[in-house]
């Protein structure tokens, strides 16, 4: 079939993604469809979520039509902990088609063949935030939605008002970078402080990530996202706020990624409260619930809409504790 025929791709062959000998070409696809960077820094950010993973490898696959690469979908491991009992879960992320092989149900039909193998390797279920264009797309596959993620804002003064109600677009991927706070990547290096802290954080209130010092290591690692942390005290243990800085319209915004605070020790309010205060953001934004309320307006009509597809476990559960960190930039 010659590009740009109509109709199915007859010769259609689907198969793992291999990192080594397919990334050039994935990379080039994700270019041509999604209008991808082709530098340096998209291949490394590729790596850094695709292959460094503290979760594992991403599941990924291709799509071959009429001997060329035709398709990529790729679902980003992660584990849940919900009722004392950590599930393997995957998230929907990167998928591309090819402008030649576009509507030919490509995109379905590595999807579905891609269901199948993790349940078959016994993913519990897949989660992702997609939005209004391709919801749809994903709701006729068995998705379902569980929720639309309130936001909460705390601006930083009244000045900043006005640039908070004018914030109603989307953001920048990529961060302002900043010295305020102290290097996530420092700070998450130290694995034995970062355990004692997860080790003193009461147990969420939902189904939430599961947080090991690697995890967080690998999360918030990444040197051109530019991650930043407050600490509550002079250490670790004592508490700290993830966030980072990025454009959105004409606003600065101080994206509240992580919460992690040892039971009643730490003061929340003050920590948030700094964030705003030392980073120089016209306001903060993070999830309603995660954290305080004094302080924080709500953003009507903004936040993800959260969805599930089961796999081997049939319901998403009854609850979530979610963060920011859990569902941005992905």
């Amino acid at each position: 079939m010659t590009p740009g025929a109509s109709g199915p791709a007859t010769d259609l062959v689907i198969r793992p993604f291999d990192a080594v000998a397919d990334e050039a070409a994935v990379l080039e696809l994700l270019q041509a469809s999604m209008g991808w960077v082709p530098d340096d820094l998209t291949r490394d950010f590729f790596r850094w979520k695709h292959q460094e993973n503290a979760f594992g490898r991403s599941a990924a696959w291709v799509a071959e039509a009429d001997g060329r690469l035709a398709g990529f979908r790729t679902f980003l491991r992660w584990e849940w902990d919900v009722d004392g009992v950590t599930m393997p879960a995957v998230r929907a992320v990167d998928t591309a088609t090819h402008p030649d092989f576009q509507g030919r149900g490509i995109f379905s039909k590595l999807t579905l063949h891609a269901l199948d193998a993790m349940e078959a390797e016994g993913v519990a279920f897949v989660f992702n935030t997609p939005n209004e264009k391709s919801r749809p797309g994903y709701l006729k596959m068995g998705w379902q939605v569980v929720a639309r993620l309130p936001l909460w804002a705390r601006p930083r003064g009244l000045l900043a008002l006005p640039k908070l109600a004018g914030a109603a677009v989307p953001a920048e991927k990529m961060s302002i970078p900043t010295t305020t706070g102290e290097a996530a990547a420092d700070v998450f290096a130290d694995t034995g402080a970062v355990a004692r802290l997860l080790g003193s954080v009461a147990a969420a209130d939902g189904a939430s990530t599961h947080r090991t010092p690697d995890f967080l290591r690998w999360r918030y690692g990444f040197g051109p996202l530019h991650y930043r942390v407050a600490l509550a005290g002079g250490r670790i243990e004592d508490g700290l706020v993830v966030y980072r800085l990025r454009r959105r319209g004409r606003a600065v915004e101080a994206t509240v990624c992580d919460l992690l605070v040892p039971g009643a020790a730490a003061r929340p309010h003050a920590m948030l409260r700094r964030v705003v205060r030392a980073s120089g953001a016209d306001y903060a934004v993070r999830l309603a619930g995660n954290g305080p309320r004094a302080g924080w307006l709500p953003v009507p009509g903004q936040g993800p809409t959260f969805v599930f597809r089961h796999l081997t476990r049939s319901e998403p559960p009854a609850r979530w504790a979610l963060a920011l960190g859990d569902i941005e930039l992905f």
